[in-house]
């Protein structure tokens, strides 16, 4: 794309200096409107102290948002309309030009000074081409190193002279080694990704995504720009980014802040289901039963099996008159509160009111004129209080699941037609608990007891979700995130081909219908940008056999990267692995040690007798090591510059079966930034042959 590239040793100083002159005075402006924010004096402009408070906190957000970081570029490219926009082209008006960068920046007048990425004209910077200008003569891209602008590079898009190419300094930056958490994509973000990202709020979006595709940064850059589209409705809804463990969720947690969004929060599917302390394990059997969506129903069964026909009449006494309500007439309440669809919690409050409307009825056929207020009396009554409890009971979701897990009767009955008798077997316990608060419960229990609580009340939804790893959810799991947005939308992120659990998604359209999202829209991203193609191709051997409907990745990265397989003697392997990872430590950049959870402890004492430093995953900022130990089980979704895979056929043997086993080596070989060593003693998978050729 770019004509030239120009860097302060070949380039004349004019241009160069101006643009730093640029990025000076914007800081110093950045730095003014943060000092206005500070200055700021609320004590007289609030009726009360919570009012005060709910500002002060607005305020410091505030000045938090502005702060001015140094190592991060303040703006990384320019604009030249050849019009004002906005303005018809055939009135004429000169164009102007804009810097793009992370956050807005204005001046002391309020001119911008740094226009927001997300703003609508900086779209052109991801979206123009030559094909298709979007009415810019000029895009220029800067490069920095450590946070000094150092070069910049020109594309003229309405030249017929200048040959389109690719441009130099954003392949320097999607290859630019890092350490530490997951960095923002902003300068690079594609004109694929960008559609995603700008997608509207009113719809939800899937991501099937290979990897290295940007898949999780266009999700977190999306809620970067619904917020700032939309920042008055998703702060009164909120927003929600969900990842599969808390290493994910701290490799991520920078992006947002860095493109000044604080208050987007963060959370597991096990947060979101923490209804109960999780202490036990279900085998994959029973794990795969109790996230069958058949469950929903099963759940529901359970819940509304709890109401029951009255027994006798309700009869309410108020001072020397006796007001009876028949038991025939008080079911037909029920019955009618049934029918109506709704929470099981909101018909039984509705259910007091229901009896004490049938007594005013009477009192009125005998010429009383009761109002509301007597109508309230009458629902409080002792004896409409006892029918209440006889007939609609209230419904702990806890105990009830409780009850199912541990009572084989009340489960047959509630699931008849539904699991056999087998499918029933797997799920009971083999020990019934006496409490909840006794009870070993599971990840999946949890889940359960989830559903059921929204049964018997309306979980709260957000206006919007990203969920990330999607591929790893059980229905029931999908039906747990979708309930915290079924008023709102969602960005859906994941790979089939990366499916690691036994109940993992098969088709995104299937997974949509269990979110309560069906005929969403689905987005396929298969160019790669981060994991170097020759990994890429080598990992891709591998989807025949797992995922054979899906679109091979191709990877644009031009560098060649470090690719090696090297087999060793049994005796020879754990010091190989070592060597491998000193040879990437004299790199730069961060490296991740990925091995089977059973090779965990001989690694790390290999790597502690060699004097070499390790840490565990979640722990990256650290500054005492830049390698990572990371069990195959929690690889993915992360990624290192350079990794060094132990034993593939350990990988794949640590799974219940071939097909998930070659899923997670998948994953464990698409994790390489700049450079991939697979380090074995056994054979490795036939699919990938005996060479990295």
């Amino acid at each position: 794309m770019p004509s030239h590239a120009h860097d302060q040793t070949h380039d004349r100083p004019g241009p160069l200096e101006r643009e730093r002159a640029h990025l000076a005075a914007s800081r110093a402006a950045l730095r003014a409107m943060r000092a206005d924010a500070e200055a700021l004096n609320i004590a007289d402009v609030t009726a009360n102290w919570v009012n005060a408070e709910v500002l002060q906190g607005e305020v410091d957000a505030r000045i938090k948002a502005l702060a001015d970081l140094a190592h991060t570029p303040l703006f990384f490219g320019r604009l030249d309309y050849l019009h004002a926009p906005g303005v018809d082209a055939a009135e004429g008006a000169a164009g102007e030009n804009f810097y793009i960068g992370r956050r807005h920046v204005h001046d002391a007048d309020g001119d911008p000074m740094v226009i927001d990425w997300r703003a609508p004209v900086s779209q052109p910077f991801y979206r123009a081409s030559k094909k298709d200008p979007m009415d810019l003569d000029l895009r220029r891209r800067f490069g920095y190193t450590g946070g000094q602008l150092t070069a910049y590079e020109d594309e003229h898009l309405t030249d017929p002279a200048e040959a389109e190419q690719h441009s130099k300094l954003l392949q320097t930056e999607i290859e630019r080694p890092r350490v530490g958490p997951m960095r923002d994509i902003v300068a690079t973000i594609q004109p694929e990704q960008d559609e995603i990202v700008r997608a509207g709020i009113g719809g939800t979006v899937c991501v099937q995504g290979a990897p290295g595709t940007g898949k999780t940064a266009v999700g977190l850059h999306r809620v970067a720009y619904l917020l700032y589209a939309h920042r008055e409705r998703l702060a009164r809804s909120g927003t929600l980014v969900i990842g599969p463990n808390r290493s994910f969720l701290h490799y991520i947690e920078q992006v947002l802040p860095a493109l000044g969004e604080l208050e987007v929060k963060q959370a597991t599917v096990d947060d979101l289901v923490a209804h109960v302390e999780v202490r036990g394990t279900d085998d994959a059997a029973a794990a795969t039963v109790k996230g069958d969506a058949r469950l929903a129903e099963v759940l529901r069964r359970a819940v509304w099996s709890q109401v029951r026909a009255p027994s006798e009449a309700c009869v309410v006494v108020r001072g020397s008159r006796r007001w009876r309500v028949p038991a025939y007439e008080i079911e037909d309440i029920v019955e009618e509160l049934r029918r109506r669809d709704i929470r099981y919690g909101a018909a039984r409050e509705a259910l007091p009111q229901r009896i004490a409307h049938a007594v005013l009825v009477r009192m009125e056929q005998a010429g009383e004129a009761p109002d509301d207020r007597v109508q309230d009396a009458v629902a409080r009554n002792a004896a409409v209080k006892a029918v209440v409890k006889e007939v609609w009971p209230p419904v702990d979701p806890a105990k009830l699941v409780l009850r199912l897990l541990s009572d084989a009767e009340f489960l047959a009955a509630q699931a008849e037609g539904i699991l056999t008798p087998e499918e029933q077997k797997t799920v009971l316990w083999a020990k019934p608990a006496r409490s909840v608060k006794s009870a070993k419960w599971s990840a999946a229990d949890a889940v359960l007891i989830d559903e059921a609580a929204d049964l018997v009340s309306r979980t709260h939804s957000l206006g919007h979700v990203v969920l990330d790893e999607a591929q790893d959810l059980s229905p029931m799991q999908y039906r747990a995130v979708g309930r915290r947005c079924t008023t709102g939308s969602a960005t859906i992120l994941g790979d089939i081909a990366q499916g690691t659990t036994p109940w993992s998604t098969n088709t995104w359209e299937e997974a949509l219908v269990h979110l309560g999202k069906p005929g969403a829209q689905i987005e396929e991203l298969t160019l790669g940008f981060r994991v170097p193609r020759e990994v890429i191709a080598y990992a891709s051997r591998l989807l025949p056999a797992i995922a054979p409907e899906l679109t091979e990745a191709t990877s644009i990265r031009e560098s060649a990267g470090d690719f090696a397989i090297r087999p060793v003697p049994s005796a020879e392997l754990d010091g190989a692995v070592v060597a491998a990872c000193n040879e990437a430590l004299a790199k730069e950049g961060s490296i991740g040690l990925i091995a089977a959870e059973a090779r965990l402890p001989a690694l790390r004492a290999a790597l502690e007798a060699a004097g070499t430093a390790v840490l565990a995953p979640g722990e990256e900022t650290s500054a005492e090591s830049r390698l990572t130990l990371v069990p195959a089980t929690l690889a993915k979704g992360l990624e290192y510059d350079y990794v060094v895979v132990d034993e593939p056929a350990a990988i794949v043997d640590g799974e219940p079966d071939e097909r998930t086993g070659l899923r997670r080596l998948y994953v464990c070989l698409t994790r390489a930034v700049s450079g991939l060593a697979v380090v074995h003693a056994a054979p490795l998978p036939e699919q990938l042959g005996t060479s990295a050729g």
